[in-house]
């Protein structure tokens, strides 16, 4: 998203014209129509093999629901069907986890850099199959395969790498001598990173010794049954990683097993909610990585080319389906005309189509039903007044897509300025001084991210202390390492993964 593009839709057709039409059609926002045009650059999608159905899999092997019952995941560029995934319930679960809990002696039993083995060997297997990876990813979920190549893969491949160095060296984590793993970890994923945070939740857990029940998203499947040949590919013994597919009567079963010793969940803070009173009152250990609103804020003195790239990484970065997104830019006043213009400018540029051309900066949603929320919000901003502005933008005929959008004109009372819209949407508030930065990015029940841009070092410094977020960004958005802890405080949830952090929530300490 980094390189300025013209954008040539001449092919495409609106789906919606709601959210086609620009608010403001001023001639100098919009980019020459035919400079710089790209030819379409597709990545091959006969680079991976997609069998008709896939069932559950549990101890090593794969096999049907217990119910027989199925359900199809869809590519949401073309609503195409891709394939026929088992529906699991409690009966799978069951299953799942006493498989796991079978493996857990054996496994746990190993030396640390036996288990180290098994990692690497992992982290070198999708390193090797990142490109068909890649494809499937941007297939099931709908982002650019720019996206998914560059950032999603090597970032999973780095996270088993790394932790593949701590299975050796936990006595020196600072837990204690020999600290000891839990047992079966029961893993719930969302569908906006579906291998990533899939890497973010199994490669801690097996490095620590335990073993892992995992439930991915309902509508993006596929990457971890991908995974799951990786596992045997790798000659990772059975029972040590068990995927469940389905939806959220799985999730249930799963949380609620008596067997599971820890959870660990990334998605809505209504469902993180609903898990951590499922958990109440048991031994269980749990992390929840919830929602967000993170504010971007935007000082006079920052230099507004990088920010401007920062303020479009931080919200149309993967269709705006980020925790962490910069949804909320708090611009200084005495900047704000001129950081709006080069801003409108730059979306201008972005090219919103087909997930497996390369040069595609925005991608589809993910689902009908996140198509509608965003709508519906959108809608609520344009309602309570404030000023809504997109690029020219035709959409694609099928498919699920929503147009780049900002808001200008909003206040701190607006829905689209409280509420996680997880879209391509933009809510732009203005502020005065530095203590008015700060009272309006702390104004919100999430505290999950939150950048900075200026030239003053001391501001970022005074300006981070006193925000109330996990991860705070500094002339940048959107940057992650596996040796970095990632988490939020409030509404987003509790716990850290990644780092040395994400090894406590793994080990009986």
């Amino acid at each position: 998203m980094t390189d300025p593009q013209t954008q040539d839709t001449s092919q495409d057709t609106p789906q919606h014209p709601e959210d086609t039409q620009p608010v403001d059609k001023q001639p100098a926002q919009q980019a020459p129509r035919g400079a710089f045009a790209y030819a379409p650059a597709p990545e091959s999608r006969s680079v991976v093999a997609i069998a008709p159905s896939y069932g559950h899999f549990i101890d090593g092997e794969f096999r049907e629901a217990a119910g027989g019952k199925v359900f199809t995941t869809v590519s949401p560029s073309t609503e195409e069907v891709l394939s026929e995934v088992a529906l699991g319930g409690p009966e799978d679960v069951d299953a799942a986890v006493a498989a796991a809990r079978r493996a857990f002696g054996p496994w746990s039993a190993l030396p640390g850099a036996e288990r180290a083995k098994y990692l690497f060997r992992i982290a070198r297997i999708i390193q090797e199959r990142s490109r068909e990876l890649a494809v499937l990813e941007s297939l099931d979920n709908g982002k650019p395969i720019r996206e998914s190549r560059d950032t999603d893969l090597p970032l999973a491949a780095a996270h088993f790498f790394y932790y593949a160095g701590w299975a050796d060296k936990l006595a020196y984590a600072g837990y204690g001598a020999d600290p000891k793993p839990l047992g079966v970890a029961g893993q719930v994923i969302p569908w906006n990173f579906p291998l990533l945070m899939l890497a973010w939740k199994i490669a801690p857990a097996l490095a620590t010794g335990n073993t892992v029940v995992l439930k991915p998203a309902e509508t993006t499947p596929l990457s971890a049954l991908f995974f799951a040949d990786i596992c045997r590919q790798a000659g990772l013994p059975r029972g040590v990683v068990n995927i469940v597919t389905g939806d959220g009567t799985a999730g249930g079963a799963l949380v609620a097993h008596p067997d599971v010793r820890k959870v660990a969940f990334t998605g809505s803070t209504g469902v993180g909610k609903a898990i951590a009173r499922t958990v109440a009152g048991t031994d269980k250990k749990l992390t929840l990585e919830l929602g967000g609103k993170a504010a971007n804020i935007v000082y006079d003195d920052a230099p507004v080319d990088q920010a401007v790239e920062g303020i479009v990484n931080g919200i149309f970065f993967n269709q705006g389906h980020v925790c962490c997104a910069g949804s909320r830019l708090l611009v200084q006043e005495s900047v704000a005309e001129e950081v709006l213009d080069a801003l409108k400018r730059r979306m201008a540029t972005l090219r919103v189509g087909d997930p497996l051309d390369k040069n595609t900066d925005v991608g589809a949603i993910n689902s009908p039903e996140q198509l509608d929320r965003i709508r519906a919000l959108a809608d609520a901003g344009e309602r309570e007044g404030a000023e809504r502005w997109s690029p020219p933008c035709e959409l694609p005929a099928s498919g699920y897509w929503f147009a780049p959008t900002l808001f200008t004109g909003v206040t701190q009372a607006h829905r689209i300025a409280r509420e996680e819209i997880f879209g391509p949407v933009l809510s732009v508030l203005t502020f005065r001084t530095p203590a008015e930065a700060v009272e309006k990015a702390n104004n919100t029940p999430y505290g999950l991210s939150a950048g900075i841009w200026t030239e003053k070092g001391s501001r970022i410094l005074w300006t981070a202390e006193k925000l109330r977020a996990g991860v705070v960004w500094a002339n940048t958005f959107n940057k992650f390492d596996p040796a970095s802890p990632f988490g939020g405080y409030k509404e987003s949830g509790y716990g850290r993964e990644g780092g040395r952090h994400g090894l406590e929530a793994y080990l009986d300490v």
